[in-house]
């Protein structure tokens, strides 16, 4: 009976992703809002249906949260349809590095001054909180290669780059709270942890995004093979760059989203006029013709760009999936977690959406000529989510104190739910604005 009723509401949750698709972008909701609703009513709260903590399966979840991050941030590197020369790079650059480092560092002074955490543990809960989420964030995001808008690219990088950046201070915590080796006067941490992870992490997506692509369009346009089945292409890209990196002790985030932008400017760099092969492959999409469709995959003028809208087309589909069983499973936690631990720094949330974010990226972005509305949106749209849990059960999976570990949940869903529901309300109005005082000054 159980089964049956899950099943009536996976395709009640199915269906109305499907019908409110474009309603919600004219009103002040997200879909997150609702599957968090959906998540509130089967937990013990109401109908009782899952009982689960961050605590009671954590490798469960963390490898859930994982794999919806892995595809959220395949996508956000395919949609990144500027050269790595444009000068748009250099607000995602700063954005994952620059003010990376100050939202760690604020949030872990502020949990050691004021909420009694030692330095390790403040500089975990820095880590956790820091990075923006690209799974949450995808009304505020580059919806396609060819938008121009440097606020959307702004935030669909950094979401991309810094849920792999954050990782270095996550080891640091962890190694303070002796949790993790750090080796003598921190080396281990400084050589490997923070500049061969990242650097290798890049480099391994990179090759392998390029690597992949290059015999995938040699197959196809000189062989006539390889033909149909992107889906397997994403999927593959994904688990052979996350799981390389991984096993030379490099940060899998980052290869993976190095894989999606490599495997764009691949595609950029093989066709000889974008525009036109982009605007073929979207008119034979739309005639669902299969035999033209095979056609448009083989042919050497349109086939770097078929494959990297099939690619993409399908890893959208996939994440939307993702969202849904990740904020699902984030509502059904909130009964378990010690809210009175989160009310006793009541004030953390505001102080981090109102002063520590606007504050990270005003220094983040000192010297750039970012226009002052984008400016603030950029801060305003700091949004937490998925990457955030990952972290926590991250942590909690590496031998987290059980004190510690709930104090850290608390706070962590406390500002992602917070996150969902306010930046929900505010990011269509916001957009709507932001795009209509563009459009005047274009």
């Amino acid at each position: 009976m159980l089964f049956a009723l899950w099943s009536v509401l996976i395709g009640l949750l199915l269906i109305l992703m499907a019908l409110s698709a474009t309603v919600l972008t004219r009103l002040p909701l997200s879909t997150a809002m609702m599957y968090l609703a959906v998540g509130v009513a089967v937990s013990p709260w109401w109908l009782g249906w899952i009982q689960v903590t961050p605590l009671s399966q954590p490798v469960l979840l963390e490898r859930l949260t994982e794999v919806v991050v892995l595809v959220s941030l395949f996508a956000a590197g395919l949609k990144l349809g500027h050269g790595l020369k444009d000068r748009r790079w250099l607000l995602p650059l700063r954005l994952a590095t620059v003010s990376m480092v100050i939202t760690v560092g604020l949030i872990a002074l502020v949990g050691w001054a004021w909420m009694d955490l030692s330095p390790g543990a403040a500089i975990l809960l820095g880590a956790v909180i820091a990075p923006t989420d690209p799974v949450l964030a995808s009304d505020v995001q580059v919806q396609r290669p060819t938008d121009q808008d440097q606020l959307r690219f702004a935030l669909t990088g950094e979401g991309g780059l810094n849920d792999g950046t954050a990782f270095p201070f996550v080891m640091l915590g962890l190694g303070l709270l002796g949790l993790h080796e750090l080796g003598e006067g921190a080396w281990r941490w400084w050589s490997v942890d923070l500049l061969w992870a990242v650097a290798a992490g890049l480099g391994i997506g990179a090759g392998l995004g390029i690597a992949v692509g290059r015999l995938v369009l040699f197959l196809r346009r000189e062989h006539e093979e390889a033909v149909g089945l992107d889906d397997f292409l994403a999927l593959g890209l994904i688990a052979l760059a996350y799981g390389v990196a991984v096993l030379v002790h490099a940060y899998g985030f980052l290869a993976v989203f190095a894989a999606g932008v490599a495997l764009r400017q691949l595609v950029q760099s093989q066709s000889p006029s974008p525009e036109e092969s982009r605007a073929a492959v979207e008119q034979a999409t739309a005639l669902a013709d299969k035999s033209l469709a095979d056609t448009m995959a083989v042919d050497p003028k349109h086939a770097p760009e078929y494959m990297a809208q099939a690619v993409l087309g399908f890893n959208q589909q996939l994440e939307r999936i993702g969202e849904v069983a990740v904020v699902v499973t984030i509502g059904a936690l909130l009964w378990a977690v010690q809210w009175e631990l989160a009310a006793a720094h009541w004030w953390f949330v505001p102080l981090l959406l109102l002063v520590i974010r606007p504050a990270a990226v005003g220094l983040g972005l000192v010297g750039t000529r970012t226009m002052p509305v984008r400016r603030r949106l950029i801060a305003w749209f700091g949004i937490r989510g998925v990457g955030s849990l990952y972290y926590l059960l991250y942590a909690i999976n590496h031998g987290l104190p059980q004190d510690l570990a709930h104090q850290l949940a608390a706070l962590t869903l406390a500002v992602v739910v917070t996150s969902i529901l306010l930046h929900g309300i505010s990011v269509t109005p916001l957009m709507m604005l932001y795009e209509r005082r563009s459009g005047r000054r274009a």
